[in-house]
C-alpha cells in the first residue's frame, strides 16, 4: 500500500466531509430558525461498503 497516497485520499475525503456537513448543519439552522435556542444534538455515522466499518461520533452543538 502507498502510504502516502492512502494519506493524501483520506483527507481528501474528509475535507470533504467536514465542509458539506458544516454547510448542511449552517442551512438546517438558518431553515427551522434555531439560532440562539440551546443546542442541536448530532450524530454522523460513517461506514464503508464491503467492510463491517460503523463509527459512530455522536455530539451537541451550541447555538448561541
Amino acid at each position: 500500500m502507498d502510504d502516502q497516497k492512502f494519506n493524501m485520499s483520506m483527507r481528501k475525503f474528509l475535507k470533504e466531509v467536514g465542509v458539506t456537513s458544516q454547510q448542511a448543519i449552517e442551512e438546517t439552522v438558518r431553515a427551522e430558525d434555531l439560532g440562539g435556542k440551546g443546542k442541536l444534538k448530532v450524530k454522523a455515522v460513517l461506514t464503508a461498503e464491503g467492510t463491517d466499518l460503523n463509527h459512530v461520533v455522536e455530539g451537541e452543538i451550541d447555538l448561541g
